[in-house]
């Protein structure tokens, strides 16, 4: 009788903050004009294990099982592959595409704060606009969510075709790039000294990581800079990240989305900018969310890598979010009314209970037979307003006793009246 490691139950004051977050995500999504959707939880494992889904590093953690028809399945570890199945699978979707979805993935990996195997997920995905406006609408609903979670963030951003035009200047091999851009994201975890040790371990010619430890080493490198130093400017890849800093520039997010030529994130399914979102006052390390560009997943998919699926999206991380807003003092939403049946009245206790819900008023049936005081004292403790008192004296007058529980008034009245007075 115990939680398997790196899984958690949630009830009363933390599942409050966690249905405040939650709530507050859905709001903004529908506001950007996102459309709900859920996918499956249980996958072929051939998809997630795909070349072109998440890379080594997360089959990793992939669980895996069997169905008793022999069926190699396995748990979604993001919600992203699962996402680009559905777009794949329904060529009828009309583009631009925009969804959102907050569900369950599983990954085995090591259990930490704001790391767990079993955790929700919330994403929003953009599928037909090519151009960085979907990026830059993603990391303004970004800063539109901590700022009503009243959370002050970085939102960290880079191009990993820029990385790769970067790192063929200096001189590494297209086939290693992708293994050194997972590298140089540790730079802020294992330093400019164990970058340089990894490269090495790596194979990588000394002269080619020397040419890299030069911009490494260099105090906060800017965009305009690194394309200076290695003439990248007219790159495709220089050409997107100019783009999508100065769009940032003119609708106010400079401040909040900062370039970092050192972040690639670490599935391998991206193709072009990637961002991904710390806490400002740097007390707390771990990633709030992420995301970025992956247009080649969909078509590689339907086996139609000439077809463009521009896609991208943007996750957030609930279990982050907690371990930084858990300790807020959310309490659970409170019935409006309790009602309490007295002696044989617990049929016209549920039919009131019935008539007030029907009328969309929360309400709470005490049924527990406890002293009445110690019941008065349970709907008082929770921060219920009213209690309904049904005895035989009532029944006999088709009428309620209403007590207010914060003047402590109470009087007889009609059904409707009550209705009228706890609305």
């Amino acid at each position: 009788m115990q939680n398997v490691k790196g899984t958690y139950d949630y009830f009363g004051k933390e599942q409050a903050v966690r249905q405040h977050i939650q709530a507050t995500l859905q709001e903004l999504f529908k506001l950007y004009d996102f459309e709900s959707m859920d996918t499956t939880l249980l996958n072929e494992q051939e998809l997630l294990a795909s070349k072109y889904a998440g890379g080594d590093e997360i089959l990793k953690e992939m669980y895996q099982l069997t169905d008793q028809g022999g069926r190699s399945l396995a748990l979604r570890y993001d919600l992203t592959i699962p996402f680009a199945k559905v777009i794949a699978l329904n060529p009828g979707i009309e583009f631009p595409y925009k969804r959102y979805e907050m569900g369950k993935v599983f990954r085995d990996g090591p259990v930490k704060r704001g790391r767990l195997r079993e955790f929700l997920q919330c994403d929003a995905d953009v599928v037909g606009i090519a151009g960085p406006e979907a990026e830059a609408e993603l990391m303004q609903l970004a800063a539109e969510v901590f700022g009503r979670l009243e959370l002050p963030v970085v939102v960290k951003w880079n191009n990993r075709r820029f990385m790769g035009e970067l790192l063929g200047a200096a001189g590494v091999p297209p086939e290693a790039q992708l293994s050194v851009m997972l590298t140089l994201d540790k730079l802020a975890k294992i330093g400019s000294a164990g970058v340089s040790r990894e490269l090495a371990d790596k194979g990588l010619p000394v002269a080619v990581i020397g040419s890299m430890m030069e911009w490494i080493e260099m105090e906060n490198p800017g965009f305009e800079q690194l394309c200076g130093k290695f003439n990248l400017a007219q790159q495709p890849g220089a050409v997107e990240v100019l783009a999508l800093q100065q769009l940032l520039r003119d609708i106010g997010l400079e401040g909040i989305c900062r370039f970092d030529p050192f972040l690639s994130r670490g599935l391998s399914f991206y193709t072009g900018t990637v961002y991904e979102i710390f806490d400002a006052s740097g007390s707390y390390t771990s990633s709030l969310g992420g995301g970025g560009r992956y247009d080649a997943i969909i078509g590689q998919l339907v086996g139609r890598a000439d077809i463009a699926y521009s896609a991208v999206g943007l996750s957030f991380g609930m279990e982050s979010l907690m371990a930084l807003l858990g300790q807020r003092t959310l309490e659970p939403a409170a019935a409006s009314v309790m009602i309490i049946p007295l002696g044989a009245t617990l049929p016209q206790a549920l039919l009131t209970a019935a008539k007030l819900r029907s009328g969309n008023i929360r309400t709470s049936l005490d049924t527990s037979r406890r002293k009445l005081k110690k019941m008065l004292a349970a709907a008082s403790s929770k921060g219920i307003p009213y209690v309904i008192l049904i005895g035989d004296h009532e029944v006999s007058q088709d009428m309620l006793q209403l007590k207010d529980m914060r003047t402590g008034d109470a009087k007889l009245v009609t059904l409707e009246e009550a209705l009228k007075l706890i609305r």
